[in-house]
């Protein structure tokens, strides 16, 4: 059986009846959310940071893992989450922001944050023979650069846990599930928040206006931009800014009449 990574296990923190589903990023773990989590938990609103299937385990687990499972591992979040309250708003980071923004057409939920979110993959013509490809390489690097070059804090690097390389096959099925998103981002009918750092150099900035275009459906919309971070937006040195932002953003709807 595999065993979680120490410290990258899901949590749950109970509070009130307004829930905050956290999901976090492409072979990422739920340590990514902890920090917003407990900001959020502080505020009052009940918070579950879940497991996506294959993550914070083994890289083999994730190669085994499709699309259709991560949206299940959501899905399940979901209703846990949506027992212990009277109703959920979606919190992602990269891919949990894709993941996020696709179920918010499936599911009942007050509103979506999406942190860092892909609008598409960079154009490369082996994304089409990506199942192919990964029989004779498994892993792809990240990224060109040094480790850790995309961060501000250093220390706080230290502490996020994520697989080292990416898993091919995985990178197939991340593709499939964004190409789902932007089929979805017209039937969005829920207030939406997308935060992203200008200095975002996994996830291009201009993902963000690319999804904040394609969300037709609605008015109430809003593109935050940050500095002094990386991808990792809620771990990196601006944090407390997207704590805060995506407080305010749940506190104003909360103070709506529904």
């Amino acid at each position: 059986m595999p065993q979680v990574i120490a410290t990258a296990e899901p949590f749950l923190f109970p509070g009130s009846k307004t829930g905050c589903l956290l999901i976090h990023g492409f072979t990422g773990s739920p340590k990514e959310m902890h920090w917003m989590g407990e900001y959020l938990a502080e505020q009052g609103y009940s918070v579950l940071g879940i497991r996506l299937a294959g993550h914070a385990t083994h890289p083999e687990d994730m190669i085994r893992s499709r699309a259709a499972d991560w949206i299940a591992s959501v899905e399940d979040g979901y209703h846990l989450l949506r027992g212990l309250t009277d109703h959920v708003y979606l919190i992602g980071l990269s891919m949990g922001g894709a993941l996020s923004l696709l179920m918010s057409t499936q599911l009942d939920v007050r509103g979506v944050v999406g942190i860092s979110t892909p609008y598409r993959l960079p154009n490369d013509w082996r994304l089409n023979f990506i199942e192919f490809l990964s029989i004779f390489q498994p892993y792809t690097p990240k990224s060109k650069s040094p480790p850790g070059s995309g961060w501000v804090d250093q220390e706080a690097r230290k502490g996020n846990i994520s697989y080292p390389q990416n898993p091919v096959r995985s990178v197939g099925e991340l593709n499939k599930l964004i190409i789902r998103m932007r089929a979805a981002l017209p039937d969005v009918k829920v207030p939406v928040l997308l935060i992203h750092s200008k200095n975002d150099r996994y996830v291009l900035p201009e993902n963000m206006e690319r999804i904040y275009r394609d969300l037709v459906g609605i008015q109430d919309k809003t593109k935050l931009y940050l500095t002094d971070s990386g991808h990792v937006v809620i771990r990196d040195a601006s944090r407390r800014q997207a704590f805060k932002s995506v407080g305010e953003f749940i506190d104003r709807l909360e103070s709506k009449p529904q």
